[in-house]
C-alpha cells in the first residue's frame, strides 16, 4: 500500500506539472500549488539554516505520502483485505484466512521507523557536512554544561540525540495504531443487537469525521519536526 499510494502521489504532481498553465488554472492545479505553497511557507517559518534545495521537496514528499497513508484508515477495516484475501485464494488457490494484508502502512512500526531512521541519517549527514567531525562531536560533548561536564554533556546529548527518531516514528504509529483499534472496537458493536448497532453508527461516523483531523495532524507534525530536525543540522554553535 504505501508503494502504490506514493506512485499515485508521483503520478498526481507530475499529471499536474504537465498540463500546468501560466493563464486561468485548473481547479487540479490549483490544489496542488495550495499544497506546494502550504508547504514551502512551514519549511521557510521552519528551516533557517542556510540554503538546502532537498529539504522542501523532502517535506512536502513526507507530508503527502503520509496522509495518503493515514487516509487509508478511514476506509472499512476488512473491505480490502477481504478483497486482496480472495483474490489471492482464486489465483493461487490459498486459504484466505492465510493471507494478511495491511491497508494502513502508518499502523506499522517498521513503516515508521523507516521513514524516521531515513531521516536522522540525513540529520547525521548534514550535520557532520555543515559542522565538521569536530563541531559535531563538540555539540555531544560540550553541551550544555560547558567542557567541565564532558562525560554528562555525552550522555544527555546522546540519549536526546538518539530519541528523535525513535519519539517520531513511535509518535505517528501510536496515534494511528490507537485510531485503528477504535475503529475495530466500534466494529465488534455491530453484532450485539439493533440498538447498539444503531448507536456503533453514529459512533462510527463521529469517530471518521474526527479521525480526518488526526490523519492531517499527524502527517503534520512529522513534517515540522522533520525540517526542524534539518534545521538543527544545518545550526552551528559556537
Amino acid at each position: 500500500m504505501s508503494i502504490l499510494l506514493g506512485g499515485l502521489m508521483m503520478w498526481f504532481f507530475r499529471s499536474v506539472a504537465k498540463k500546468v498553465s501560466a493563464g486561468v488554472p485548473t481547479g487540479t492545479q490549483n490544489f496542488a500549488e495550495w499544497i506546494m505553497e502550504f508547504i514551502d511557507d512551514t519549511v521557510r517559518g521552519s528551516f533557517s539554516g542556510g540554503k538546502n534545495t532537498l529539504v522542501a521537496p523532502m517535506a512536502l514528499t513526507i507530508f503527502v505520502w503520509l496522509f495518503l497513508m493515514n487516509l487509508m484508515d478511514l476506509i472499512p477495516v476488512d473491505l480490502i483485505p477481504l478483497a486482496v484475501a480472495h483474490g489471492a485464494s482464486a489465483i493461487f488457490g490459498v486459504d484466505p484466512h492465510d493471507v494478511f494484508f495491511k491497508i494502513v502502512p502508518t499502523t506499522d512500526p517498521n513503516a515508521t521507523l523507516g521513514m524516521a531512521l531515513f531521516v536522522f541519517l540525513l540529520m547525521l549527514y548534514y550535520s557532520f557536512k555543515v559542522k565538521g567531525v569536530g563541531g559535531f562531536i563538540g555539540e555531544l560533548t560540550l553541551q550544555p554544561f560547558g567542557k567541565w561536564a564532558l562525560p554528562i554533556n555525552l550522555v544527555l546529548e546522546t540519549v536526546t540525540l538518539i530519541a528523535k527518531p525513535f519519539s517520531l516514528a513511535l509518535r505517528l504509529f501510536g496515534n494511528m495504531y490507537a485510531g485503528e483499534m477504535v475503529f475495530i472496537l466500534i466494529a465488534t458493536m455491530y453484532g450485539a443487537g439493533l440498538v447498539l448497532g444503531s448507536f456503533a453508527g453514529l459512533l462510527q461516523v463521529g469517530w471518521a469525521i474526527f479521525h480526518i483531523l488526526i490523519i492531517t495532524l499527524q502527517a503534520f507534525i512529522f513534517m515540522v519536526l522533520t525540517t526542524v530536525y534539518m534545521d538543527m543540522a544545518h545550526q552551528e554553535h559556537h
